[in-house]
């Protein structure tokens, strides 16, 4: 889809459709204002008659449109007019561009940030608005044997007033388009079946990522690699499994050659059955979304080699299957992780922060800055904060400050959950340094506490993205997130000259 910037009067506008703003207190601003002067009132009237109502994400599509230059308007509601923000900005966009899907509509113009919302730069209403309408139209039919028919709209224009800085209006486009490819990529390797998406499809899709973009290099660990490195932890997962797995190293060197990196490490199971502590059969073929913070990485590592940021990264991804077997790990099994320390296996279904601690302590080898790991750890997050929030854990303050601020002006949310040593008391084994799995109270915190004892005093973050990895509704599909925070996040940690911002 393409996003040209057009800027001047709203009304003399050409575009097949114009997407206008209406809101609740029955005025007109902005540049459905300017349109409806143009077209003698007539706007004002649909408004106020009710006939093009104010509820959030309602549209009403208008053929007569003498006085413009659109050929049809889309009035679309965005509630109260006090209350418009950047994610109503996106509640509304979304619904105009489903809207469209619709219709035969090939070109549209977007009005809905002319005049607001208050407080966002146009740069971040370009941005927003580009992924928006990008995740409007995605659709997964790679696997059908037909595909559905594409969506007709593919050029959405972006309407500003005149004066409005156009060289930050197209870096915006341009940092939206990348987080959106991003994302889309994290959603194709989500929403694949465990038989086409396997350690080894993730391998390839990192050696992909690297041939496409400069700056960037891979490394794959196969089985003996790791078995010589020592990561028993990772190994104990897949011993019940055929498929061979993979630890997967992408890097991208943008900064400067001392620079430390920051490390990224993705969760890759790409089918969890539980392993022997197996899981109930009802849903169990979303499980293979388990490897979604393993996507999240590699979509935001896609986003960071189209916009060649002034930054280090490395992305750290264990990727394997947790099977039952007769060669799968038992519980009461130990083992011993790439740290050195050993851990009793209580529960296999505990099975992701058993690859994330050994994959950090490999991350460490690059002496990064910070780790921030991504997975679908627990179930618990998913009771704590439903579908809205990714949980946030982190041991130093700014860092989760950053992390934080980085959610919100993505709208990619997070929340921060407690992280504090009694977390980690119910870890305790007699046989071993400590147990993979403890209370179910306090789910998250006590894995979030596992986790913390790999890092060494690095700075360090775990999203747990249990509730927010996939929708399982009639939608039903992988979301992309945390793209648009991991990649905020990383703009914003190069510095504020940078044009990537």
């Amino acid at each position: 889809m393409e996003f040209p910037v057009k800027t001047g009067a709203p009304a003399r506008q050409r575009t097949e459709c114009a997407i206008l703003p209406v809101f609740d207190d029955r005025a007109l601003h902005g540049a459905a204002k300017d349109f409806d002067r143009a077209a003698r009132g007539a706007i004002l009237k649909l408004v106020r008659s009710g006939d093009a109502p104010a509820r959030l994400g309602t549209c009403t599509l208008v053929h007569r449109t003498q006085g413009t230059a659109a050929a049809r308007w889309l009035l679309v509601g965005c509630g109260s007019r006090a209350d418009f923000s950047a994610k109503r900005l996106t509640a509304a966009l979304a619904a105009a561009v489903h809207h469209l899907r619709g219709t035969g509509t090939k070109e549209a113009t977007s009005f809905l940030a002319y005049d607001g919302p208050p407080g966002v730069t146009p740069a971040a209403a370009a941005r927003h608005s580009v992924e928006t309408a990008r995740a409007a139209v995605y659709r997964f039919d790679e696997l059908k044997s037909r595909a559905d028919p594409p969506s007709r709209l593919v050029r959405l224009g972006l309407g500003f007033p005149s004066g409005t800085n156009t060289h930050e209006l197209r870096t915006g486009i341009r940092v939206g388009n990348a987080v959106a490819n991003g994302t889309d990529l994290a959603r194709d390797l989500g929403n694949r079946p465990a038989n086409v998406c396997t350690p080894s499809h993730l391998a390839d899709a990192a050696r992909e990522i690297a041939k496409r973009f400069g700056r960037m290099k891979v490394k794959v660990l196969d089985e003996a690699a790791m078995h010589k490195l020592g990561m028993g932890a990772l190994l104990s997962v897949t011993q019940g499994a055929d498929e061979p797995p993979r630890m997967i190293v992408l890097e991208y060197r943008g900064g400067g050659s001392e620079e430390a990196p920051i490390a990224l490490c993705g969760k890759g199971v790409t089918f969890d059955t539980g392993g022997i502590s197996i899981k109930p059969a009802p849903k169990m073929d979303e499980m293979k979304f388990d490897m979604c913070g393993a996507g999240s990485v590699l979509g935001a590592m896609h986003a960071i080699g189209e916009l060649q940021p002034a930054l280090n990264v490395v992305a750290v991804i264990p990727a394997c299957e947790n099977m039952p077997g007769g060669r799968a790990t038992r519980p009461g099994d130990i083992v011993k992780t790439l740290s050195g320390q050993t851990v009793e296996i209580i529960n296999t279904d505990a099975e992701g922060r058993l690859i994330l601690c050994d994959a950090i302590t490999y991350a460490k080898r690059f002496k990064p800055r910070c780790i921030i790991d991504v997975a679908t750890l627990t179930g618990a997050c998913v009771v704590a904060l439903g579908h809205v929030y990714t949980g946030l854990f982190c041991n130093d303050e700014p860092l989760a400050k950053e992390l934080l601020e980085a959610a919100d002006r993505s709208l990619d949310l997070a929340w921060r959950l407690p992280l504090h040593e009694e977390y980690g008391e119910s870890l305790r084994s007699n046989f071993a340094d400590f147990a993979n799995s403890g209370t179910r109270d306090g789910g998250a915190s006590v894995g979030a506490n596992f986790l913390s004892r790999f890092v060494d005093g690095t700075k360090w973050a775990h999203l747990d993205i249990a509730g927010v990895a996939w929708r399982a509704s009639s939608n039903k599909g992988a979301t992309g997130r945390p793209v648009p925070l991991l990649v905020d996040y990383l703009l914003n940690s190069q510095g504020p000259s940078s044009d990537a911002q």
